[in-house]
């Protein structure tokens, strides 16, 4: 399979997804815990994760972490997009995340041909203001243009130093016509991801970036990148042993002796230190030791020139079934709900819309209808019902056949106008706000 971040492509097999290329199943054992935890997480939405603990740990202990999110200023924000809005305001709100939002202007500009004044008006004028109509707080949050972020670009450019070709074109499938702004794209998002971990950001920590699975490229190249500008690698070895290894010849001795005191602090002290191997042996630790002991060690590198990069976190969602079936998209305004709709307007395009029914009332009365795909459904699921039980009775009575899609339309329709009608409200005051939001945040 090949994942295309710039694609229209639509996926269905999201177990498939994950067995080849390394996506962790997102299981209750992983939101459990969690305070309040969001319907995306407890309905399965969010179906895979990597590294998903790492920020789980850093939520129970309170300790620092950040959330890194981008919006693509290309179209119209719908459904789709507010998906991963609701997630990072839920980790705001409830988690004590640091949010980041990057406005993805450079990436509109290289791979969509927008021009940056466009960007502009469209970064603000129709998803900050939703943004923030939504309930996103300028408490903990950043909101930056890559174009005007001299760290994220600085960043990128000594980012590339351990991206190769044959790498960019593996992850990414360019050719030959690519042109070189949308090869550089990707290392601008790697510094969109990393950069919550430069020292002037509180140095580092675990980052968590909520997406569809479309973007798993651009985490898997800033994973390994992370990866590769370590001055520790911190593993299991053959016989079972964790082991931490200095990978740079330079001050090997000093490392050692700040690693050993770093791991003397969180309770280790039978370790066997063998300075010609560059290594550093934690006997008493097990692999479920091991990213605690990464951590602890990553935030001893800036000392020694390094930055000590956190292997970015992330979590991916199921996309939504468009309401002819297809991938929703700003370029078709017939798929979806996009937020600015009129709210009679995205009625009428609920009752419209395909759903799990059967050919006919008598066939769907005998054999039930079916939820799953179902673009009327999962708008409940995702976004208008808040109330597991009530959500359970509409699938239960679809399944057994005791409940028509006409009425679910109906309640639908009437849901999404109300929605969008407060929304609306709510996005007059937010508008009030975004020249205020945004110098807070510069």
């Amino acid at each position: 399979m090949k994942i295309d971040p710039w694609s229209s492509s639509q996926y269905q097999d999201y177990g498939k997804l994950r067995d080849e290329f390394g996506i962790e199943e997102f299981a209750e054992d992983d939101w459990f815990g969690l305070p309040h935890p969001h319907r995306l997480l407890r309905r399965g939405v969010i179906f895979g994760h990597r590294d998903f603990g790492r920020v789980k740990n850093a939520i129970q202990k309170r300790e620092p972490w950040a959330v890194l999110t981008g919006l693509m200023p290309s179209g119209r924000m719908h459904l789709g997009h507010k998906m991963v809005l609701d997630e990072v305001i839920y980790y705001q709100r409830e988690c004590g995340a640091q949010v980041n939002i990057a406005v993805a202007d450079i990436e509109a500009y290289a791979t969509r041909d927008m021009p940056l004044e466009r960007t502009d008006e469209l970064a603000v004028g129709e998803y900050l203001v939703n943004y923030i109509a939504l309930g996103l707080s300028p408490e903990r949050c950043r909101v930056y243009f890559q174009s005007r972020d001299s760290d994220v670009k600085d960043l990128a450019w000594k980012l590339g130093r351990k991206a190769n070709w044959s790498e960019m074109k593996a992850i990414y499938g360019f050719g030959d016509s690519t042109n070189m702004a949308h090869v550089h794209a990707p290392l601008i998002q790697a510094g969109d991801i990393l950069h919550p971990q430069l020292e002037r950001y509180g140095g580092p920590k675990p980052v968590l970036v909520p997406v569809g699975v479309d973007q798993d490229p651009h985490m898997r190249l800033t994973r390994g990148i992370a990866q590769a500008f370590r001055l520790f690698n911190v593993t299991k070895t053959r016989d079972g042993k964790i082991g931490a290894f200095v990978k740079t010849d330079e001050r090997v001795g000093e490392l050692l002796d700040a690693a050993e005191g770093e791991l003397k602090k969180l309770g280790f002290i039978d370790m066997k230190r063998i300075d010609d191997y560059k290594a550093l042996y934690v006997n008493s630790a097990s692999s479920f030791d091991l990213p605690a002991i990464d951590e602890a060690l990553a935030r001893i590198e800036p000392r020694f020139g390094g930055y000590g990069f956190i292997p970015p976190s992330s979590t991916y969602h199921r996309f939504m079934t468009a309401l002819d079936g297809g991938k929703m998209s700003s370029s078709r305004p017939e798929s979806g709900i996009f937020l600015t709709d009129e709210p009679a307007e995205a009625a009428k395009k609920v009752k419209r819309a395909k759903t799990g029914g059967a050919t006919t009332l008598e066939e769907q009365r005998k054999n039930g209808g079916n939820p799953h795909g179902c673009s009327v459904y999962e708008l409940f699921a995702y976004h208008l019902i808040e109330d597991d039980g009530e959500l359970a009775g509409i699938y239960e009575s679809c399944r057994d056949g005791t409940r028509m899609c006409g009425e679910c339309k109906k309640l639908g329709g009437g849901l999404i106008e109300k929605f969008l009608e407060d929304l609306g409200e709510k996005r007059e005051k937010a508008r009030e706000m975004v020249g205020e939001f945004i110098e807070q945040n510069a």
